[in-house]
């Protein structure tokens, strides 16, 4: 199994905001203590993503994190990126692994337990699983139950990590789960110091896993 330490894992939002802004939020959620990162970017050409996770990844790569290329196999290969994420409706976590190599980090999001179970056996690292609570960065929400997540965190030997709507005054309700990590996009990318916002939030998450 990949050493992966997924305990404060962010996911970049570039939406509203200019290159240089964006660059240096994402920086700063670095500075924080970010441990992985994933770039999501859904509305960029692939050339315009390719540039950007470029840059992304220079960034990444200075504090020693792993960068997650969302959805895009093809971006991630082409940037050398250490993986790629995918959701329900990409290409299978079995198809990317044989185009993309036992050595990178391929995740996937789960929402139901047969979901989770099915990633686990096509040989992903790490599972995404939620929404716990309603998001700003997705129009539609499937909300995953906490007893959910609980069984899919015992019935799979990989890191599973929490993902919608969680900050640092709501993830009390993850306690007792044994979860790897949080998975934050708006707590950070919207925090007026994304530094300071990493930086309570993994102290918060460390004071409730067990």
């Amino acid at each position: 199994m990949k050493k992966i330490d997924s305990t404060l894992y962010f996911i970049t939002d570039s939406t509203g905001l200019d290159e240089e802004t964006f660059l240096k939020k994402v920086e700063s959620a670095l500075q924080g203590g970010v441990t992985l990162m994933q770039i999501r970017e859904k509305n960029k050409s692939t050339r315009e993503y390719i540039e950007l996770a470029s840059k992304v990844h220079e960034l990444a790569k200075k504090y020693n994190v792993p960068l997650i290329i969302d959805d895009r196999l093809d971006v991630a290969m082409a940037v050398d990126a250490e993986g790629v994420h995918l959701g329900q409706s990409d290409m299978p976590v079995k198809t990317a692994r044989k185009l993309f190599g036992d050595n990178k980090i391929i995740g996937a999001t789960t929402k139901t337990l047969e979901q989770a179970q099915e990633a686990y056996e096509q040989s992903a690292d790490y599972l995404g699983v939620g929404a716990i609570y309603p998001t700003t960065t997705k129009v539609k929400t499937v909300i995953t139950s906490i007893d959910t997540l609980d069984a899919i965190c015992k019935a799979v030997h990989i890191p599973v990590n929490a993902i919608g709507g969680l900050n640092k005054e709501n993830i009390d309700v993850l306690k007792g789960i044994p979860i790897s990590g949080i998975c934050v996009v708006s707590a950070i990318m919207k925090a007026e110091c994304p530094e300071k916002a990493a930086k309570e939030l993994k102290e918060k998450f460390m004071s409730i896993r067990i």
